[in-house]
């Protein structure tokens, strides 16, 4: 569902053959994963052991930890390019989150952070976050919505890099039949901390009841989406 972002997050990275790239937040790994297909040399970390498992699948022979955000487990200036697609809004410190990625970037490397676009133009935020707020703890107070215009390249901007580019991609999520929208939905983090919070049968009404409104002719269902990117160059 968000190959358009990964591409265009390594893109706004200029990642290319011989970069040597650190991807925060890798989750499976899908990012790095296409990182080194471009001829990266490809680092990744996560929270999620399990989510690691996978990522390891995929990419044997990089080198990836088990970590948070805000503390990455790597040296200074060790990276020519550090992506983190979609991963520093769950920090509980956001701005040590920024940091740290700007910390391991080399002088003169690229940090890209990536983030939801505008609640009105994300069907599924629309459609899914109000229904599902109230099935999962409360998120940690956040001094505003990163999808506000230049919230996301200001946060990556106190951290020390200097913003040189911007962008948004559309990322619509499709599925082929609600039960495939069930599947790949519950895996997400937020999700499971739904179901771990509220249990699997309230989450899955959830979705139940929005991907009847978003469900095609043919049986598919579709949330049309847009993502923001922000590109900052490390002094």
């Amino acid at each position: 569902m968000c190959l358009p972002l990964h591409a265009a997050a390594l893109d706004a990275a200029r990642v290319t053959s011989g970069t040597r790239l650190l991807d925060a937040g890798c989750g499976a790994g899908l990012p790095a994963l296409l990182a080194s297909l471009r001829g990266a040399r490809v680092a990744a970390l996560d929270a999620s052991p399990a989510l690691l498992a996978i990522a390891r699948e995929r990419l044997p022979a990089a080198e990836l930890r088990e970590g948070d955000l805000e503390a990455l487990p790597f040296d200074d200036a060790g990276f020519d390019a550090v992506v983190a697609v979609n991963s520093v809004f769950y920090a509980a410190d956001m701005a040590q989150a920024m940091r740290e990625l700007a910390r391991v970037a080399r002088p003169g490397g690229r940090v890209v952070v990536t983030a939801w676009g505008p609640p009105e133009r994300c069907e599924f935020l629309r459609a899914v976050m109000p229904r599902l707020a109230p099935l999962v703890p409360p998120p940690p107070p956040r001094p505003g919505r990163l999808s506000d215009p230049g919230a996301l390249a200001a946060t990556l901007a106190q951290a020390g890099p200097e913003v040189v580019e911007e962008g948004e991609v559309a990322c619509p999520f499709v599925f082929a039949s609600a039960e495939a929208s069930w599947r790949g939905n519950a895996a997400a983090g937020v999700n499971q901390a739904a179901i771990t919070h509220s249990g699997d049968a309230a989450v899955r009404a959830v979705y139940a009841e929005t991907d009847r409104a978003h469900t095609r002719p043919d049986g598919s269902v579709r949330y049309d989406n847009v993502f923001i990117w922000a590109a900052g160059r490390r002094p």
